[in-house]
């Protein structure tokens, strides 16, 4: 397979004050062996809300320490998963709130751009929802104002939402930028009840990364092949767009550890290989 296949951060790491779903402040460094050691090519790395600062994508140390973690492991990190605004959305409607988001996108892409980075993958989904009319006139005022500087430093916005199929494909073609991409992912969507076939022929050319999990029909995650997630049709569908992006693993853990990541794993990959 010609794609980068990776990880979210911590999804191969003991769990970080009881979630999965973080940067696992304190040892965040180890993922980068483990994940050498099960054969994937990189981590999506998380900005978390709390203890933002003890990132190290927002110190130059940090940066450095993340660079030279890459060049000894082989393990890249291409995007970033930006859960920090779906604590502190964008379209927040106190304006100091939005602009204090809006200056933390600015900073995260900086960072980004310093460790080549590629995506920022911007969460819109649940409680970081664009719910009404009102918030998404705001949403599209704050990306207008940020996206200039995402073109002068070549990295792209990577939006994930629970929009419908036309509703994003409207909104993507008012922003009317190639910075401003977006992340498909796959359980997210089965979720939902879209249609994987009508959402690519929305937007199929301007998927820049992908999240692999599996969920059931308005329920939450599942071990892959085992909720409502069609991925041999997604793939071959997919395959007609010349996706080069990376395949990120989201996929379901539990405290088995990391046996039952590689078993999704070792499930996905053939079927990711028929097409790519």
């Amino acid at each position: 397979m010609n794609n980068p296949l990776g990880v979210m951060q911590g999804r191969l790491l003991p769990k970080y004050q009881g979630r999965y779903q973080a940067h696992p402040v304190g040892y965040w460094q180890d993922e980068f062996a483990v994940a050498a050691e099960v054969g994937l090519d990189c981590i999506e790395f998380i900005l978390d809300y709390n203890q933002v600062e003890e990132n190290p994508l927002f110190s130059h140390s940090g940066r450095q320490k993340i660079h030279k973690l890459s060049e000894s492991t082989g393990v890249q990190v291409h995007s970033v998963c930006a859960d920090y605004f779906m604590e502190a959305p964008l379209h927040r409607d106190d304006p100091d709130q939005a602009q204090a988001s809006l200056n933390a996108m600015r900073r995260l892409l900086e960072a980004a751009a310093d460790l080549e980075i590629r995506d920022i993958v911007l969460p819109c989904v649940d409680q970081s929802s664009i719910r009404d009319i009102a918030a998404r006139s705001r949403f599209q005022q704050q990306l207008i104002e940020i996206i200039p500087h995402a073109e002068k430093l070549g990295v792209n916005i990577s939006l994930e939402t629970d929009l419908a199929p036309k509703d994003f494909k409207d909104l993507l073609g008012q922003l009317n930028s190639t910075r401003v991409t977006v992340n498909y992912d796959i359980g997210n969507s089965a979720s939902l009840g879209y249609d994987p076939k009508e959402e690519l022929n929305a937007y199929g050319p301007r998927i820049s990364d992908i999240h692999i999990k599996d969920r059931i029909l308005e329920g939450g995650p599942v071990k892959l092949g085992t909720g409502n997630a069609d991925f041999p049709r997604f793939f071959s569908l997919l395959s007609t767009f010349n996706y080069k992006g990376p395949f990120i693993m989201q996929a379901y853990r539990d405290d088995e550890g990391v046996y039952i990541f590689q078993e999704q794993l070792r499930w996905v990959c053939p079927v990711l290989e028929k097409n790519f």
